[in-house]
């Protein structure tokens, strides 16, 4: 996969470009429904009940994982009430809320050059815009 990250003051746009065959929903939302809105996140510090709490609403994981271990969760839902968007919630608590604070600084600072940064030595890249 590739990921480009940008902020617009709280809003974080997340543009994702699968690079395989593999199945997903990412690749199952660009088949049925083509390029767009794939999913909104809801951010908590509070992850577990938050999850409970959907699970108990009736709420189906579509995927979940976790990104920088345990406070780096997150879980798609599959959602029918609009149709194509999935809901994800993210765990913020660990080292990937951290990760998006620096984004949105690193876009606050931004002067209008090079709409491209790198973040630390790792090939990880920020794009910032509009």
């Amino acid at each position: 996969m590739s990921i480009a990250l940008a902020n617009s003051g709280d809003l974080q746009i997340e543009l994702i470009q699968q690079r395989n065959d593999a199945p997903s929903m990412y690749r199952d939302h660009l088949r049925v429904h083509g390029e767009g809105l794939q999913h909104m996140s809801y951010w908590t510090t509070d992850y577990q009940p938050l999850y409970d709490r959907a699970i108990a609403s009736g709420f189906v994981v579509g995927h979940e994982g976790q990104i920088g271990g345990p406070n780096g969760r997150f879980a798609y839902f599959e959602t029918e009430g609009h149709a194509g968007t999935v809901v994800e919630i993210s765990d913020i608590s660990g080292g990937k809320g951290r990760f998006f604070q620096r984004i949105r600084a690193i876009a606050e600072a931004w002067d209008g050059s090079d709409p491209v940064r790198v973040v630390g030595s790792s090939p990880t890249r920020i794009a910032n815009g509009e």
